[in-house]
């Protein structure tokens, strides 16, 4: 059987020396097909649609989904938007109105004097209808759009209706939260990739042995970047945060490979006097040693895929894609790259800035029993935190916002002077009868924080025939197969008023009709609220089961897969776990996003350490000397490691002015320090203690025999 191995290794290492004299003998070939293929990708970059709305990710079988598919179908109306006039007179609003419905797009414009519109003298009509659209000073007009919430038409109708009114004239709703968010992005992402890449250069740096191959390094990562974002044509498209954050993650988490590359070609020079065979040898270490590390953070990754709620899939699928190309980039573009400038680089070499950790390792393993009570202490207050920290996040898009955009202040403009915070869509059967639905909005009415219900019936009131309705008022609010009703409500988004009114609202409509159905911003956000909070687990459990049998592949272990997860797990429950303690509340996709994150890319450290430990096992060395070396010789490279995750994260963090974005990367680059101070302390002191048993249940732990 050993024969058998021995022969099955021996082919593999072949195969990889194969592969590394290929790639030095076509260096020259691999970076002009690489440059080449730069066209074809930024082509793609530029083409491929970004979703900047969040609830489009939910599953498409839920009811709040398809109602929202049956009002574009049967009213030609999707997207939704309240405009707030200040002083401004029944002339100036019909004037106004003329002209948005001339915006391409603008489905239906109705304000209090399209409701009368000459045809029914205002004094018929119900005092509500008034206090509904107007205010002291101010005047409202809703405007519905014949297209989606967050498509490129209805934000290209809303910047153009903002034209038309000016400044006088505030528009409030998701499409013009979408429509500033889209804005605001397209101006930060340059800026975004700028800050993560100039605080990655320094930190390399100062940490690496030479001025020159940071350059390098992001040249190659660039364009492998640039290959992963032009690919993503053919998923259609991505969402705001996928854009955002893609190129800062393959940067962050892929920088390790070209480290490794980089570390292992010097070490091959000393033993080879041609740099291109001691290229070829480390390509074929990197090879080696980068697949198998790569593939914990793939799995990290792929376990976003199986998120309900698919933004999780939009990501994973983009960033797996990334490490992916980061690592074909890492074993073909760098190395091309490295002995093409191998001159200018030899004479940019200088000394690391990292001093020697001989005796810090032999310091930490010798008083290991501190840590080990130290993991034991932290265990449960870091697992309080975090199970509380999910229980505080905020969904409400609109908190993740500064509070001087637009739409954010629209929306607190309406929610003062009018009293609304949010509007539901209620569709029921055509077919209920007059007195059924003016029975069902009068409940509607009675229900907490419902401010107003406006449908047909409340136009007509008791005094005025539907026939003198214009078809303009009525076509808004019948069709063939449904009839809409409009509900105002002072509550806001993803509040524990607002899950009780939703609640209350559906008992309602079922009572009249079994098929209706609860529509709008508010009723999805219930529904994302049900759904993440399922998915959290889901991904949780996947992540950790994958990665905890790579790990058991990968190194023939039993036991030393529970204790790499259990170290960085805490260390995942102590970075989620400090919001609680902090008081700060997370964006409701943080947690989900980091813990899968976290774990598959600084789960990397403790393998890098655990390969090393069980080598110098298998060498014959004790127990001691055994984890001193693999600390010692682990501590350079996980600080690199870390210190390059959170330089590509924390600039972001501080600069973004969306916290959605902003949390993430704070989250990111907290998490690379928390993992690295948990692997270097906590890991070492669980070898010493669980030696024996690692030992019996791992393959290729003790020492080898020699063989006659």
């Amino acid at each position: 059987m050993n024969t058998i191995n021995n022969w099955k290794n021996t082919q593999g290492v072949i195969r990889q020396m194969k592969f590394g004299k290929a790639v030095v003998k076509c260096r020259v070939v691999i970076l002009i097909l690489s440059l080449a293929l730069l066209v074809p990708s930024v082509l793609g970059m530029i083409f491929t649609r970004v979703n900047y709305d969040m609830l489009n990710y939910l599953p498409q079988d839920l009811d709040t989904v398809k109602g929202q598919r049956y009002m574009l179908e049967d009213f030609n109306k999707g997207a939704f938007s309240f405009l707030i006039f200040e002083n401004a007179d029944d002339k100036m609003m019909k004037e106004a109105s003329e002209k948005i419905k001339e915006v391409d797009h603008v489905a239906t414009v109705l304000n209090f004097s399209d409701i009368a519109d000459g045809a029914i003298p205002k004094e018929l009509l119900p005092d509500k209808i008034y206090d509904a659209f107007n205010s002291g000073d101010e005047s409202l007009m809703a405007v519905f759009f014949d297209t989606s919430s967050s498509s490129d038409e209805t934000m290209n109708a809303i910047a153009q209706i903002r034209t038309i009114c000016g400044e006088e004239c505030l528009v409030s709703g998701i499409s013009a939260m979408v429509t500033d968010l889209r804005d605001l992005c397209e101006r930060e992402e340059a800026i975004y990739v700028a800050i993560a890449v100039l605080l990655a250069v320094a930190a390399m740096m100062l940490f690496m042995d030479n001025w020159i191959i940071p350059f390098v390094f992001l040249a190659s990562i660039g364009m492998s970047i640039l290959i992963n974002l032009g690919s993503n044509i053919f998923l259609g498209e991505i969402s705001y945060i996928t854009k955002a954050l893609s190129a800062v993650l393959q940067l962050a988490v892929t920088m390790d490979y070209s480290i490794f590359l980089w570390s292992s070609y010097n070490e091959q020079k000393q033993k080879y006097t041609d740099n291109k065979e001691a290229m070829a040898k480390a390509i074929q270490e990197t090879v080696t040693s980068v697949i198998g590390s790569s593939v914990t953070t793939v799995a990290g990754f792929i376990a976003l895929c199986f998120m309900t709620f698919t933004l999780g899939r939009d990501l994973g699928i983009v960033m797996a894609k990334g490490v992916i190309l980061g690592v074909l980039g890492c074993v073909t573009i760098l190395p091309s790259f490295i002995l093409v400038l191998d001159k200018p680089l030899t004479k940019a070499m200088h000394r690391s800035l990292i001093p020697k950790t001989k005796k810090l390792a032999s310091g930490l393993v010798k008083i290991f029993p501190v840590f080990l009570i130290l993991f034991a202490s932290l265990a449960f207050p870091a697992y309080y935190g975090y199970s509380s920290a999910n229980n505080e996040v905020y969904y409400d898009i609109s908190r993740s916002l500064p509070k001087d955009m637009a739409n954010v202040v629209a929306n607190t403009k309406l929610k003062e002077e009018f009293g609304m915070s949010n509007t539901h869509m209620v569709l029921v059967n055509s077919n209920l009868s007059q007195k059924e639905v003016r029975e069902m909005s009068e409940k509607f009415e009675q229900a907490d924080g419902i401010k107003f219900a406006l449908g047909l019936d409340s136009v007509v009131g008791s005094m005025i025939p539907e026939e003198m309705l214009p078809d303009s008022v009525k076509e808004i609010f019948k069709s063939d197969r449904w009839q809409m009703v409009i509900l105002s409500s002072e509550y806001a988004t993803a509040t524990p008023e607002m899950k009780e009114q939703v609640k209350e609202l559906n008992k309602i409509i079922k009572q009249y009709d079994q098929n209706g159905l609860l529509v709008g911003e508010a009723a999805c956000t219930n529904d994302l609220i049900n759904i993440t909070s399922v998915d959290f687990a889901t991904v949780n459990i996947i992540s950790i089961a994958a990665i905890f049998v790579i790990i058991m592949i990968v190194e023939k272990s039993l036991t030393l897969p529970l204790i790499l997860v259990s170290v960085i797990e805490l260390a995942i429950f102590i970075n989620l776990g400090l919001p609680h303690y902090m008081g700060e509340s997370l964006p409701f996709i943080a947690p989900i996003c980091i813990s899968t994150i976290q774990l598959g890319a600084t789960v990397d450290y403790a393998i890098l350490m655990t390969t090393r430990y069980k080598r110098e096992r298998h060498l014959g060395n004790d127990k001691k000397t055994s984890v001193i070396t693999a600390l010692e010789t682990s501590i350079p490279s996980i600080v690199v490691s870390a210190m390059g995750l959170f330089a590509a994260t924390v600039g972001v963090a501080i600069y973004s002015d969306v916290d959605m974005i902003g949390s993430l990367c704070a989250l990111m680059a907290r998490g690379a320090i928390i993992s690295m101070f948990c692997v270097i302390l906590f890991l070492p002191a669980m070898f010493m203690l669980f030696d024996r048993v690692i030992g019996a249940t791992t393959i290729g732990f003790k020492p080898k025999k020699s063989i006659d």
